[in-house]
């Protein structure tokens, strides 16, 4: 097997299972453990990959994404902990934007139910989750369903977004970095975002520390747009010290 066919049945295997451990390759391609952290060095200075100490995980790009289906096996703890600190943001919004991903439908599922609330969204997961709950009008873009993420997209939808004024968006990101901001690899999903975006007073963003350093194909936002990012305590202090002087409070959970 080439360095080139071993490199790409490395990335298929990290897309499969979300992750891969250096002794698992090593073993599985019959290689030293050496030629798989040279392979993995390889791929992420390509951006496919991001190594962690061990093993690696894949970045999503313009043509890679994870499903719905699958984000809701990985790092549900955490993320549910980042979903409970961004709704202690909401302060007195009373409308609000969800984006599409599991981490904001659990943000959906944990608002809370006592007060009146506006929940805009584009994804049908958020907006299930908030279908029985009495104090909540909840409006649903219409568009072209994405059916790996369960979520509306393209003019119908950004027109619907573009006439409203929203308090509180709570946004997502496939990536997010200093230097190139907030990306994902969708052109239609990154409207429906920039479009949030604009229309939102205030913007929260919240998202596992593995999207940190990740750079996808469509920009969407800057750092300092944000009011607040909420993340987990994966991402190091002197990290987050360097997100937050770009303007945002950075919170870990």
């Amino acid at each position: 097997m080439s360095a080139e066919e071993r490199q790409r049945e490395i990335v298929g295997t990290a897309r499969r299972a979300g992750s891969v451990d250096v002794g698992e390759l090593a073993a599985a391609l019959g290689v030293a453990r050496e030629t798989v952290r040279r392979d993995l060095r390889v791929l992420e200075s390509h951006g496919l990959l991001r190594r962690t100490h061990g093993g690696a995980y894949p970045v999503e790009s313009a043509g890679f994404e994870t499903t719905l289906a699958f984000r809701t096996t990985m790092h549900v703890p955490e993320k549910r902990r980042i979903a409970a600190a961004a709704v202690d943001l909401l302060g007195d919004a009373e409308t609000v934007f969800i984006d599409e991903g599991f981490t904001p439908q659990l943000i959906a599922e944990a608002l809370p139910r006592d007060r009146q609330l506006t929940v805009v969204t584009a994804s049908l997961a958020a907006a299930g989750a908030l279908a029985e709950a009495e104090e909540c009008t909840v409006l649903l873009l219409g568009g072209r369903l994405r059916g790996g993420t369960l979520a509306t997209v393209d003019h119908w939808a950004t027109k619907m977004l573009s006439g409203f004024v929203i308090d509180l968006a709570f946004l997502g990101a496939n990536g997010i970095s200093r230097e190139h901001g907030l990306t994902t690899p969708d052109p239609a999903v990154s409207e429906i975002k920039a479009q949030a975006l604009r229309a939102a007073r205030r913007r929260v963003f919240a998202g596992m520390h593995t999207k940190f350093g990740a750079v996808s194909f469509c920009r969407f936002a800057e750092v300092g747009d944000f009011e607040a990012i909420v993340t987990t305590t994966g991402l190091p202090a002197p990290e987050a010290h360097r997100y937050s002087l770009r303007g945002p409070q950075v919170i870990r959970v």
